[in-house]
């Protein structure tokens, strides 16, 4: 639990394949932090591991992950981009809340849930996709976000939506 937290000098991190897990805090509030190389073998990420990692710009999830965490990127104002895995099956609650600098988001195939305010605060979002797997969608997900939003066809639960 925290062990990096508010390492402001940090700026670089590669995990061994003997780590299974991220506890929560660990990277929290790394404002030197700009790339991470995680390896398959994470299969779960605690909460707000990487929140107000201000200058990250982009991460890949391996496809070990099938959830991801309660605010685990939350306030990373410098994130532009991620790629998140088939595998992961829910967004937790306020995990990308206030990426502003987040520009466009895929939900993969097979995501099924996407936790309060998973979004809140985007203002640079532009573009999401969301597909039909997805089923619940909580409140306040997209909260002071600016985008348009694509269902795939068959989504009749979540029509698409321009504003």
């Amino acid at each position: 639990k925290q062990v990096f937290f508010h390492c402001s000098s940090l700026t670089n991190i590669t995990l061994p394949n003997s780590v299974t897990n991220i506890g929560e805090g660990a990277f929290g509030d790394c404002s030197s932090l700009t790339n991470i190389t995680l390896p398959n073998s994470i299969t779960s990420i605690g909460k707000q591991a990487f929140s107000e990692c201000s200058s990250l710009t982009n991460i890949t999830l391996p496809n070990s992950i099938t959830s991801i965490g309660k605010q685990v990127f939350s306030r990373c104002s410098s994130l532009t981009n991620i790629t998140l895995p088939n595998s992961v099956t829910s967004i937790g609650g306020w995990a990308f809340s206030e990426c502003r600098s987040l520009t466009d988001i895929t939900i993969p195939n097979g995501v099924i849930s996407i936790r309060e305010s998973a979004f809140k605060g985007c203002t640079s979002l532009t573009n999401i996709t969301i597909p039909d797997s997805v089923t619940t969608i909580e409140d306040h997900v997209f909260d002071n976000s600016i985008y348009n939003h694509r269902t795939t066809k068959t989504n009749q639960k979540y029509p698409s939506v321009n504003l």
